[in-house]
Formats: structure tokens, C-alpha cells, sequence
């Protein structure tokens, strides 16, 4: 299991992913699901994974290799993209291209073509995007309403994703929040686990403000998971109890 976030906002963008791959509770190691693919001057994009990681990896390094223009036989890559949309479709087609070679064996294996993708930038003269891209190589795009997406062991964090991000927001702001989103679920899935990869990418930089790895011991992280335990205590403490002990009346 894994949790990567990716939050657009009027400042730009943030992607977050862990690291960690389990196999059970004995076999847990980490690998990077973040990929950053540069060009300098022209586009930055982000690449984050979950799923199956045979399947992920995958797709990955067939992106990396560059796929086949069916009617020219040019090798095609992300970066020689002319916009965020058609390097997200080619993101799909290599999906679909990794499930034509492998489905077969997979599901003759028992094993389910499980993997999704969270894919943003920018490519120069076009708008910063963010889309979610599906097992079928199909993608929905982030929106201001709701300037975020997720995949992965998504539920935990969601919930301070929904009361906090705001499209208006700080960039650094939304990157707190995605890290606090980070922690909740770490708290309640050991699937999920350090260290963290993230990237911040202002709009129209072209180039990523922030690339870091938080890893184990990190002081920054460790007190923002205190100090995000101890507001959560502080404010339930604040509220007042329900009124339906015995004899409290309502």
C-alpha cells in the first residue's frame, strides 16, 4: 500500500508520496513513487505511483525508454510533450501498452493490474494541471472546487484535505497540510511509512522551488506530528461534552 497527495493551488503545485512497499508484515522496504521528468526552460512533470509495483515500475521505466509513434516509429517521450494534456495521455497509453504485454500472465498469475498514477506540471505557454490517471490509462483533472487529488490508502488523510486546502491558500500552507494529511494516514496504516518524497513547483517557474526527502528522524516532521496530536487533543478537550449522561439533562 502506499499514499501519494497532489495539491493544486492559485500558487502552484505540491506532490507528496511515501515510499513504502510491503509485502507482509516481515518483507516491508521502500521505493521512490515520486519521478520528476525536467526540461529545463520548457516543462517540469511529477509522477506519482500506487499499486502494484511490478505494474508501476513498469510503466515507468517504458515512459523513461519512450514509446513507439505508431505512424512514424519516432520514439516518443514525456518531456518532448507540447502540453500537460497530451503528456498525460501519453502516461495512459503506456498504462494500456504495460496491461497488453502483461495482463495476461498477471491474471493468469492471479495477480490484478492494480496501479494509478498522480501526474502535474507544466509545460511553457499552457495552464498548470494535475490529473489523476486510471488503471484503464483514463484520467480526471484537478479543479479549484476541490484542489486536490489522491490515491493510494487515501480515507486517513482525506478528511483535514477536505476542512484545510484551499485553492487560494499558500503554496507552503498546502504543503503543510498535505504533510499533516501524510501523517494521519501513516497514524493508521503501517502500509504507508517514511521516508516521504515532495516537490513544490510554482506556477509558471518552469523549474521545482522545492525537491526533498523527508526521512526518519527529520526534527520538522517529528514536531509537526506533535503538534498536530496535541491541537487535535487541545481541541477535543475544548468542546464541550455531549449532555446525554444520566441526570445532565439536555
Amino acid at each position: 500500500m502506499t499514499y501519494c497527495v497532489g495539491l493544486l493551488v492559485e500558487q502552484g503545485l505540491v506532490m507528496i508520496a511515501d515510499t513504502r512497499t510491503n509485502a507482509g508484515l516481515d518483507d516491508v522496504s521502500t521505493f521512490r513513487k515520486l519521478n520528476i521528468y525536467r526540461r529545463p526552460g520548457e516543462s517540469v512533470m511529477a509522477l506519482a505511483s500506487a499499486g502494484n509495483l511490478s505494474v508501476s515500475q513498469t510503466v515507468v521505466s517504458l515512459l523513461d525508454e519512450g514509446l513507439t509513434d505508431p505512424e512514424t516509429g519516432a520514439v516518443v517521450r514525456l518531456e518532448d510533450q507540447t502540453s500537460l494534456y497530451k503528456a498525460a495521455e501519453l502516461v495512459g497509453r503506456a498504462i494500456r501498452e504495460v496491461r497488453t504485454i502483461h495482463g495476461p500472465a498477471l491474471a493468469e498469475a492471479g495477480v490484478t493490474f492494480n496501479v494509478s498514477f498522480l501526474f502535474g506540471g507544466q509545460v511553457r505557454g499552457g495552464p498548470m494541471r494535475l490529473y489523476m490517471i486510471y488503471a484503464a490509462g483514463n484520467f480526471i483533472e484537478c479543479g479549484q472546487d476541490a484542489p486536490f487529488l489522491q490515491i493510494g490508502e487515501h480515507k486517513y488523510g482525506k478528511p483535514i484535505l477536505d476542512r484545510a486546502v484551499r485553492w487560494s491558500g499558500d503554496i507552503y500552507d498546502a504543503l503543510k497540510i498535505g504533510l499533516i494529511s501524510m501523517d494521519s494516514t501513516m497514524r493508521s496504516n503501517i502500509g504507508v511509512g517514511l521516508p516521504i518524497d515532495l516537490m513544490v513547483l510554482r506556477r509558471d517557474a518552469l523549474e521545482p522551488e522545492v525537491t526533498h526527502r523527508i526521512e526518519a528522524g527529520e526534527p520538522y516532521f517529528h514536531d509537526l506530528r506533535e503538534r498536530w496530536s496535541a491541537a487535535l487533543r487541545a481541541a477535543h478537550m475544548a468542546i464541550p461534552r455531549p449532555p446525554y449522561e444520566p441526570g445532565r439533562g439536555t
